[in-house]
Formats: structure tokens, C-alpha cells, sequence
């Protein structure tokens, strides 16, 4: 390695090893950060996006998500909102109740239930709303020595790019760091990320950039390193099912070889011990928790030869005992082929059509009337 990876100051946060657990949505609860903690290096591991709406609303499952396990050192949340007034009393209720050391903003969703209510990546094409929200989080946060960063895509298209305006914003207004997404809101998953443009973020920012797109292993965590001179790299679908990630990236960032693949008798201990925590997570339901888990276990049994029939008996599991057993079943002496150790998970399609407010691009400021259509509908409500 002809490079060196230096720790990240995030005001008070201090990251010994810049690698961060990406929010993403049903994914990030405390049970998973958790796991991925246990295997990786000192980094941040940020929970699923709170929507602030809900949070003020006191919605029974954004109060939920706002919970930290014991063993999480530095409380990461992540905020998200279009009305600058309810995200600011998002981000008043966190720095009140003592919720969280590190709060982060999302304007990178590219869901179309999102973006065309104006939210998510859609939002920083209005420079005048996202510099409200930047501003009045971090004038609510800085004063209690909370860290705000920024996450954001290249753009909604190559013809409608805001990366480089969004993060001068971002930085103008007093947020520790941001982080990119490497695609447009019309490339959705799709292809592959373009990492020139973490680099030219890079270049254009004085605060640090974190880079995210398409890092599946290890090698790709060094690659986004090397090639853009970030400060940090971003892991999102790449640890799906896959939490043992984040030891071989510990590793290589320490300059080992050392890589994890597990047999399939030691995935089916990760999958239980997921299992146990999510019950824990769930206040003792023991089916919510099972039924959560049913997208983790496609994750984790995804590249092992294990059939259909296998793959069914799982989605079908209602209880711990229903687990264990298709678990024992389980031929544990398998390992992954080498040749899928590092390929992509999750979503990898592009978006059809990218949803947009009616005229949403025909200017870079919202009028009027534009405000009082997008906060009487949010793009999320209070419930979840």
C-alpha cells in the first residue's frame, strides 16, 4: 500500500479508521451495526434513516430506530426531512434527549416515492432549501458539540449535476464532512459508480469527503482510496448478508491479507446470533424478529449452493426453533466460490424515470407556491 489512511476528526468524533456502515433504510438497526462492529475496525456505523416528521410526531418505530445498543461508542443517526422547520425540531429532539453524538442528513435517496415530493437526491437541485436545513440543523447541533454531515449524489442526471454546489453549501454552512454517492439519481444502483467525481469533490472541498459506490471487498475499499484521495470510504449493499466485510477491510487498511469466508456452519451461527438480537430489538417478538430477518438470510445464504427448496423453508420460518432447524439442515462444510466472493449485492438496476416534482427543474430556488406544496405533503408522513 503506497498510500497512507488517517484517522477523521469529526469535531469531537474522532474515526481511527474512516470507514463508515452507510445508512440504508429496514437494514441499519442497532442489531446489524452491531454485528458489523464486532468484525470491523474502530469506524462509524450509522443508523437507518429517521424520518423527521415521524421523530416529531413521536412515532412508535422512529423512536425505535433512534435506539443504540450498549456497545456503540459514538451514536450515529441519520435525519431526513424537506420542511427546513420539521427537521430542525428533528434535530432539537435529538440534541435534547441526548439521542445521538453524530447526526447526518439525507439528500441521496433516490426512491421515487421520495424524490418526487422533492426529497432525497432531488433536494440539493434547490440550493435554497438545502442550505436552510444545513444551516438550521447545524445551529441547533454545533452548540452541543454535535457533528453534522451531509450525504448526496452526483445529481439527478449528467445534464442536471449539484454534487459540487452541494457540498460547498454543505461546507459553507458548517457541516464536519460530507459524503458521495457517486451516481445520479437516473443511475439509481445501476452500472457502475463514477469515482472521478468523488475525486473532483475532493479537490473542490476543504472538509473531508467520504466516498460510497460499489465497494464489495476489500481490494475495492483500497481502490476508492488510492484513485479519488478521499478521507473515507462509505460501505452500503457490499455488506449486505455479508457483515464479515468489514474485517477485511479493517485488515487491509492494517496492510494484511488476511481475508473472511466463512463456511456455511459459520454463517448459520451469524444468522442466529442476528436473530437473537433483532428479538432483543423487537421487545422480545420473536415473529417480528424472524420476519425481519427473512431479507438478511436471502443476503447471507446468496452465492452458496443451497436450492430453492432451502431458500422457501426460510421465508417461511416463524419462530427461532423454525430458524435453528433449516439451520442444522444446512451442509455447514460449504464455502463461497472465490469467483463470487466480492461481486455485487442488492439492488443493481438503473431507475426508469426519475419522479420530480411538476417543474422541479425549471429553476434552482423554490418559489412559493413550490413550499407550500411540498411541506403540506411530505414526502414522508408521521407514520412508518
Amino acid at each position: 500500500m503506497n498510500f497512507s489512511i488517517k484517522p477523521v476528526d469529526l469535531g469531537k468524533v474522532h474515526i481511527a479508521t474512516p470507514v463508515v456502515l452507510s445508512p440504508m433504510a429496514g437494514i441499519t438497526n442497532w442489531p446489524f451495526r452491531v454485528i458489523c462492529r464486532e468484525y470491523g475496525p474502530d469506524g462509524l456505523y450509522v443508523a437507518e434513516m429517521i424520518t423527521a416528521r415521524a421523530l416529531v410526531a413521536r412515532n412508535p418505530k422512529a423512536l425505535r430506530l433512534c435506539r443504540f445498543a450498549p456497545s456503540e461508542k459514538v451514536r450515529s443517526l441519520q435525519l431526513y426531512g424537506v420542511n427546513p422547520s420539521i427537521v430542525e425540531q428533528a434535530a432539537r429532539i435529538v440534541v435534547d434527549e441526548n439521542m445521538a453524538d453524530h447526526v447526518d442528513l439525507n439528500f441521496g435517496c433516490p426512491v421515487p416515492k421520495v424524490t418526487r415530493r422533492g426529497g432525497g437526491s432531488a433536494l440539493p437541485w434547490k440550493t435554497d432549501l438545502l442550505q436552510e436545513i444545513l444551516h438550521r440543523v447545524v445551529s441547533v447541533c454545533e452548540p452541543a458539540g454535535i457533528p453534522v454531515t451531509a450525504k448526496f449524489r452526483v445529481g439527478i442526471d449528467e445534464s442536471h449535476e449539484t454534487f459540487i454546489q452541494a457540498g460547498h453549501i454543505a461546507q459553507e454552512e458548517g457541516c464536519a464532512a460530507v459524503t458521495l454517492h457517486a451516481r445520479t439519481t437516473a443511475e439509481y444502483y445501476g452500472g457502475h459508480s463514477d469515482w472521478q467525481r468523488i475525486g473532483e469533490l475532493v479537490e473542490a472541498l476543504n472538509i473531508p469527503v467520504f466516498g460510497n459506490g460499489d465497494i464489495w471487498g476489500a481490494e475495492d475499499a483500497l481502490a476508492m482510496f488510492k484513485e479519488t484521495g478521499c478521507a473515507g470510504v462509505a460501505i452500503g449493499r457490499g455488506c449486505q448478508g455479508r457483515p464479515w466485510l468489514f474485517a477485511d477491510i479493517r485488515n487491509a487498511c492494517e496492510g494484511s491479507d488476511n481475508r473472511v469466508n466463512p463456511t456455511l456452519a459459520e454463517v448459520g451461527s451469524v444468522i442466529l446470533r442476528h436473530l437473537r438480537l433483532l428479538v432483543e430489538f423487537y421487545d422480545g417478538d420473536e415473529r417480528m424478529a424472524v420476519h425481519d430477518l427473512r431479507k438478511h438470510v436471502a443476503w447471507y445464504l446468496k452465492g452458496f449452493p443451497v436450492g430453492g427448496g432451502t431458500r422457501k423453508a426460510f421465508m417461511e420460518c416463524e419462530s427461532i426453533d423454525d430458524v435453528q432447524r433449516n439451520i442444522d439442515a444446512l451442509d455447514g462444510s460449504l464455502r463461497l466460490p472465490e469467483r463470487i466472493l466480492d461481486t455485487p449485492r442488492g439492488r443493481v438496476r438503473f431507475a426508469k424515470k426519475v419522479h420530480l416534482p411538476y417543474g422541479w427543474l425549471d429553476s434552482r430556488k423554490t418559489s412559493h407556491e413550490e413550499r407550500e406544496a411540498l411541506f403540506g405533503d411530505d414526502p414522508m408522513d408521521a407514520s412508518y
